[in-house]
């Protein structure tokens, strides 16, 4: 009878402890950041890009916010890992894909500094983004090559592009973000192609992770950009079934050939890279 009395005991403890934990939606990647952890969350936002950034200082640091019906979609996801501010917001560049969803963002989390490379756009989103940017009474730091947005003690995240002022595709203004911490390099590519690839210091190329450019399109990630950076890993956010085909047979074939590990966001939904700046952990959300 006693033993009876204390499997019963167990069993409704660990209801309580299930039922605490909220076993059906726990996840590693959304627990709450560790001492001295770099966290990197790639949004599955569809064909588009949002990477949040959680810094070892425990600032917050959102690139893009995908389309304008992802905005609502990442909101949520800060809101549920308990982020109600935003020390850095970084608008890669002018396209719907990328900048669509900060217009929620600006409306519903405070931010601090934002960056955004100098150049304009005719659409109806851009011009929505900037109003709501421009109503919040920010002002814009310039993305450009050379721009430290934060460094401290074992921690650099700086721009490497764009290098110039003029292109044809707006894609080639794209804002390249570093972020190096400890013995870890990862590159944020935006959209950027092989235009910017050539123009990047070689020497600030190298790293382990590479979120690649323009949704895998074999208009970036070129071979001899590929040999400067030399990745491990290669992030690709892209949507399911997209109409560009992306990621692209040639960008894959040539990740392939060089030995690189591709995590898509199609394939397993949001991705979170943490490190403490020696080991690379991901994990998947899906």
């Amino acid at each position: 009878m006693l033993a009876k009395r204390g499997k019963l005991i167990l069993f409704v403890l660990l209801l309580l402890l299930l039922s605490s934990f909220n076993i059906l939606n726990y996840s590693p990647a959304m627990a709450p950041q560790k001492e001295g952890e770099l966290r990197i969350h790639f949004l599955d936002v569809g064909q588009g890009d949002s990477i949040l950034i959680e810094l070892p200082n425990y600032e917050r640091m959102l690139v893009d916010g995908g389309t304008r019906k992802a905005g609502s979609s990442v909101v949520r996801y800060l809101k549920k890992l308990g982020i109600d501010k935003l020390e850095y917001v970084v608008a890669t560049h002018p396209h719907e894909d990328h900048i669509g969803g900060l217009i929620d963002v600006f409306d519903r989390i405070p931010v601090g500094k934002v960056y955004m490379p100098k150049v304009v756009h005719t659409s109806q989103t851009y011009e929505t983004f900037m109003q709501s940017v421009v109503d919040k009474g920010h002002r814009f730091q310039r993305a450009r090559a050379g721009v430290a947005i934060t460094e401290g003690q074992d921690l650099k995240v700086d721009i490497l592009a764009p290098v110039g002022d003029s292109y044809e595709s707006l894609n080639n203004y794209s804002a390249v973000i570093k972020l190096e911490y400890r013995n870890v390099g990862i590159i944020l590519m935006g959209d950027a192609e092989e235009t910017s690839e050539k123009e990047i210091n070689t020497v600030r190329a190298k790293a382990q992770v590479l979120k690649v450019g323009h949704h895998g399109s074999r208009t970036s990630t070129s071979p001899e950009f590929l040999e400067s950076v030399r990745p491990a890993y290669a992030v690709v956010s892209v949507g399911e079934g997209n109409d560009y085909g992306h990621p692209h047979t040639q960008t894959l074939e040539l990740l392939n050939s060089a030995g690189v590990k591709v995590l898509r966001t199609d394939r397993l939904g949001t991705i979170v890279l943490s490190t403490d700046g020696s080991e690379i952990v991901f994990t998947s959300l899906e």
